[in-house]
């Protein structure tokens, strides 16, 4: 029953909003009692908080079996970090647009502990940019900061527009943000 609520919530929240979605919605959305709800969650906030930690642990352990293996390349292993963003769309897509949108409804202790979340996959993929520029696989005239949050501007964007059952694969769209970000648009060098 707490999955059932929880996937029912997702719904709810994509196409209403958290603040527009009462536990009651959310209750007659499946047919219980708000004692059902409370049973497995204290507040809608603490739903949103169950919601916002499955998708961040998720993405950070996936990041952490990337990063762990010694045998890849960092060119490798941002291609990797892409895929794993863009492949979440398919099965998670939901749940992201609720974890970028609704972010700012958790109350500040909540908010702190998604917030360093977020950070920390950052961090690890700024990291992988680092050891590139070092090992002279990407750019050293670019700051790995800045090319890390192109990375994830371009792939959590995508959470807003792609249609994995669209007329673009995944596949695709992964190919072509590598392509970009590996080689640019410009067929002439500056």
């Amino acid at each position: 029953m707490k999955q059932k609520i929880v996937e029912e919530s997702i719904k709810l929240f994509e196409i209403k909003g958290f603040s527009e979605t009462s536990i009651q919605d959310i209750v007659d959305a499946l047919g219980v009692t708000k004692g059902t709800f409370y049973y497995y969650f204290d507040s809608k906030e603490q739903l949103l908080m169950d919601i916002q930690l499955m998708y961040i642990d998720e993405l950070l352990i996936k990041q952490q079996q990337i990063l762990a293996d010694p045998s890849k390349d960092c060119k490798t292993k941002v291609f990797e970090n892409v895929q794993l963003l863009i492949k979440q769309i398919k099965t998670h897509g939901r749940k992201a647009k609720i974890f970028f949108r609704e972010l700012i409804n958790l109350n500040q202790d909540h908010y702190v502990i998604i917030k360093n979340k977020r950070s920390q996959f950052r961090l690890n993929l700024q990291k992988i940019i680092e050891m590139g520029i070092e090992r002279g696989e990407f750019r050293a005239d670019l700051r790995a900061d800045l090319v890390t949050f192109a990375i994830l501007g371009m792939c959590n964007w995508s959470y807003n527009w792609f249609n994995p059952d669209g007329p673009v694969s995944e596949d695709e769209l992964i190919q072509t943000y590598l392509e970009i970000l590996l080689n640019g648009i410009n067929d002439k060098m500056l």
